[in-house]
């Protein structure tokens, strides 16, 4: 009989970790939906976790360890966790221990209200100011950016169903984008507020260097909303404003050569090449946004999309198939 509910855990370098984060899954599992199954994703970790892994999936039955080849990064990790999953129900978190476990019932309770997706809002107002303001600015972009009411992009703690996320396509970085990428489908989703700790073991994987990452998955991310299956229309449109305003400075340039208006020669005049320069800027958009089309033709109609990660071996319950 299938797991009714997947847990999904991303880890990297988390040896110290993953033995206390499994115990206490397992622990809130068995209380509240003894029928499910936990997934710990080793994202080519070069500490002990694996090993770490290995022993505990003599111990726990219900958990299933997927190890990549090499370190991919959380949203290739989050996609084997999905692919690998069997639940009808999908939860992910991280694997630093600073969510709480035992808040996972009330993710899966919340989605059963009738939503297809439950963020985990994390509580971190005990955090210096300093140390959350770009957590806070980068919130407050993405709000903006896609127009969702979320407080906490950036929480990995969520409740899926299967039908959602057998439609999210994950590349990238933009594991942060889902509740993004899924309102694309119309899903239905809601925040609740979730307990938060600060990290006790091992060293945090995020910092200010990825910032100006988030900024460009931004950007990513509103193409895809707004033009991922029409992108001729944005190509199209700056294309079509070049070829305009191009059009408009060659006629000043021959309005300029009227004797009335000073006689100027056409020739050296900066604002003909300044015109040449956004005709050929407009065909070159048109010519790309034509290419998207084509492109995005093949994305929907091509069929299996490839993996954006390779699985080493995958250890259920101390077997082993590689």
């Amino acid at each position: 009989m299938p797991p009714e509910l997947s847990v999904v855990v991303p880890v990297h370098n988390e040896a110290e970790n993953v033995a206390p984060l499994c115990e206490r899954l397992d622990q809130t599992l068995q209380g509240y939906c003894p029928n499910s199954e936990i997934i710990f994703v080793d994202d080519g970790s070069l500490d002990a976790t694996f090993s770490r892994l290995k022993e505990l999936c003599q111990r726990y039955p219900r958990l299933r360890v997927v190890r990549f080849t090499r370190n991919y990064g959380q949203t290739p990790a989050l996609a084997a966790g999905f692919d690998y999953s069997q639940g009808q129900v999908v939860v992910a978190m991280d694997g630093d221990l600073q969510l709480h476990p035992e808040d996972l019932p009330q993710l899966v309770e919340k989605l059963k209200e009738g939503y297809d997706l439950v963020s985990g809002w994390r509580d971190r107002s005990h955090d210096p100011r300093v140390r959350s303001l770009p957590s806070r600015l980068a919130n407050l972009m993405m709000r903006y950016v896609t127009g969702i009411p979320m407080r906490d992009f950036g929480s990995t703690f969520k409740a899926y169903r299967r039908e959602l996320l057998e439609r999210l396509h994950l590349y990238g970085e933009l594991h942060r984008f889902i509740p993004a990428l899924a309102s694309r489908y119309g899903a239905n989703m809601v925040e609740i507020p979730v307990r938060w700790s600060p990290r006790m073991h091992g060293k945090s994987h995020y910092g200010l260097s990825r910032t100006w990452r988030v900024f460009l998955d931004m950007i990513a991310v509103k193409f895809l909303i707004a033009y991922s299956a029409k992108p001729l229309r944005m190509f199209g449109s700056l294309g079509i404003a070049c070829l305009v305003l191009g059009a408009l400075l060659w006629l000043i340039t021959l309005f300029m050569k009227l004797p009335a208006l000073g006689g100027y020669s056409i020739t050296g005049n900066p604002l003909l090449f300044l015109g040449l320069l956004l005709v050929l800027t407009g065909v070159q958009f048109i010519t790309n946004g034509l290419l998207a089309e084509m492109l995005t033709r093949t994305y929907y109609e091509g069929g299996k999309v490839r993996k954006i990660y390779t699985v080493r071996e995958v250890l259920e319950g101390g077997k082993s198939d590689e």
